[in-house]
């Protein structure tokens, strides 16, 4: 048997988009200390436990942005997120309508399957709720008891627990027991333990990349995708018939897209104290242009889907690669003057964790995944060492997962550490073999067709007609920024900056479509059009009429409520 080993990267990526409203500094959605409280904690947790496990992490700038905030809230013990000073509200019996609305709006918003159903004292509550809401839509908010509210909020941030901490923590042990009629001082407990996990995220990480066991990364700051902002006219790459936005392009778009990666670059390494040596475009969504950018920033190495590999061989004429070995080997793209290494996510291997293995026993989706990686081994030729790229979403598999995905992360983490044929790498592990050849330099990609992991196209984001009036919106705001910023103090045109590149942000253009849930889709169109309306109030100008209108409406039964998508259609 061949001593070869296939290299494997996984690359677990963590976003989340601005949920601060910029003006007030109040969050208007709470998914980023959700996720930190069940799956930035658990992720850390597993390569805790399993330290021979070797991954990388991105994390996006603005999300650790959040991440620092809520820990210092937690530091003061004050809250600038509702459901967390409601949490620890010492009287619920006069809190606002709009409180009590919040409250079960929120409270009920997580997989019923995996995340609710498993805890009956919860169930209970959700029953409770379905009796009453016809009394409650008529207005009468209070109908329902502040012990009511009170054991909702405490559960609500039990099932957003991860497990980690579910077996670490006495005061979640506790609280899990009781089940009801939680007190004041319960629920003060609670959230003790609560401000501990969100003050030590960012530390864990930390610890565990000055050890070497992981590589952190960063992608430009508010996760824009870099070949709109550069180019509207890139989206007809991979989609030559799609309609586009009225808008000609984004106004400025190439020194947007700088200013958005330098800015990534320079916050990662303070927060970090180590360089991001490679970057994740914003949804992998890469162009030539763009590659060339990035490379120009002194980025050594980025990452997309394997449907942008495939698309850029076939427009260079060279369908015959498409063979066994094409997709895992690193390829080298350049403008010329600067090169960068570019790794193609497997999007079956990878979407195989994202939306199969969670209805499989732990067992047997490490079993399948093993086998498939001992395959591509197999397969290889003799003299290549087969690089893997496994790439997703880090946070939002988890909650279809039983226990948070406990079994089958400490499972496949602990057979790919101990398989003889596997070595648990890193992308910069991997440029620097080439640097040093002891492996091959990378082959030369000579022009790469733009596009994303979703399909190998920007449809997610664009060519349809809700995410194109969301562009010719935001063009039009930024032609108005161009024209009216200048005028304002140089504190006045930082906010305004700062608020534009929340705008910029590729994850409002995600949930346009009416293939999304209509209660995420209301939720985040509102919030863009919040975000649109204060650039123009931070601007000194009226918003346009067009702002109180929605965008789109949703209403379809997107895979996994729509926060993640297939690398294939």
């Amino acid at each position: 048997m061949s001593d070869k080993k296939l290299l494997l990267n996984l690359y677990w990526h963590m976003h989340q988009p601005d949920y601060r409203d910029q003006v007030s500094g109040e969050y208007v959605l709470p998914w980023t200390y959700l996720h930190a409280l069940k799956d930035y904690s658990d992720m850390a947790f597993h390569l805790e436990q399993n330290p021979n496990a070797r991954v990388t992490f991105n994390f996006v700038p603005i999300l650790v942005e959040q991440l620092q905030d809520y820990a210092e809230q937690s530091r003061i013990g004050q809250w600038r997120d509702p459901l967390l000073r409601l949490l620890s509200s010492p009287d619920l019996d006069h809190i606002t309508d709009a409180d009590c609305q919040l409250i079960v709006d929120s409270c009920f918003k997580a997989h019923h399957e995996k995340m609710l159903s498993p805890f009956p004292h919860y169930q209970r509550l959700l029953h409770l709720y379905e009796l009453v809401e016809p009394i409650m839509k008529s207005g009468q908010f209070h109908y329902l008891s502040a012990q009511f509210k009170a054991d909702l909020l405490v559960w609500y941030h039990l099932a957003w627990t991860g497990e980690g901490l579910r077996r670490k923590s006495k005061v979640i042990q506790r609280l899990m027991k009781k089940g009801l009629l939680f007190t004041l001082e319960d629920r003060v407990a609670l959230v003790d333990v609560l401000s501990e996990t969100l003050q030590n995220i960012l530390p864990r990480y930390k610890a565990l990349a000055a050890k070497g066991q992981i590589e952190l990364t960063t992608t430009p700051y508010y996760h824009p995708i870099l070949p709109l902002l550069i180019d509207l006219n890139s989206t007809q790459d991979a989609m030559p018939d799609a309609p586009l936005p009225k808008s000609p392009n984004y106004p400025d778009g190439h020194a947007r897209a700088i200013a958005h990666v330098e800015a990534a670059k320079v916050f990662h390494e303070k927060v970090f104290g180590q360089k991001s040596i490679g970057m994740w475009p914003a949804e992998g969504a890469v162009s030539h242009a763009a590659l060339s950018l990035l490379a120009e920033q002194d980025v050594a190495w980025a990452a997309t889907g394997q449907g942008v590999l495939a698309n850029s061989l076939k427009e260079l004429g060279l369908e015959h690669e498409l063979a066994k070995d094409y997709l895992y080997q690193p390829y080298r793209v350049t403008n010329g003057q600067q090169d960068i290494v570019c790794f193609f996510r497997d999007d079956q291997l990878s979407d195989k964790i994202g939306f199969e293995y969670s209805k499989q026993y732990a067992s047997e989706a490490v079993h399948d995944f093993i086998q498939s990686l001992e395959a591509i081994h197999a397969n290889s030729d003799e003299d290549t060492t087969p690089v893997v790229s496994v790439i997703l979403d880090g946070e939002n598999a988890w909650e279809y997962y039983p226990y948070n995905g406990y079994y089958f992360l400490h499972e496949l983490y602990q057979a790919l550490s101990r398989h003889p044929l596997i070595q648990m790498t890193t992308f910069s592990d991997i440029v620097a073999l080439q640097q040093s050849q002891a492996l091959p330099q990378p082959k030369l990609l000579e022009d790469i067709c733009a596009g994303s992991w979703v399909h190998g196209t920007f449809s997610t984001w664009i060519g349809e007609p809700a995410k194109n009036r969301a562009w010719d919106l935001l063009c039009e705001a930024k032609r108005q920024y161009d024209q009216h910023v200048h005028k304002l103090s140089v504190s006045a045109r930082e906010k305004c900056q700062q608020q534009l590149s929340v705008c910029e942000s590729s994850d409002w253009f995600w949930w346009f479509g009416d293939y999304n849930n209509a209660q995420s889709v209301t939720s985040f169109d509102k919030l863009y059009r919040r975000n649109l309306s204060n650039l123009y109030h931070l601007l000194g100008l009226v918003p346009p009429d067009n702002l109180s209108q929605s965008i789109s409406h949703g209403g379809g039964n997107s895979e996994n409520a729509g926060t993640m998508r297939r690398g294939t259609s």
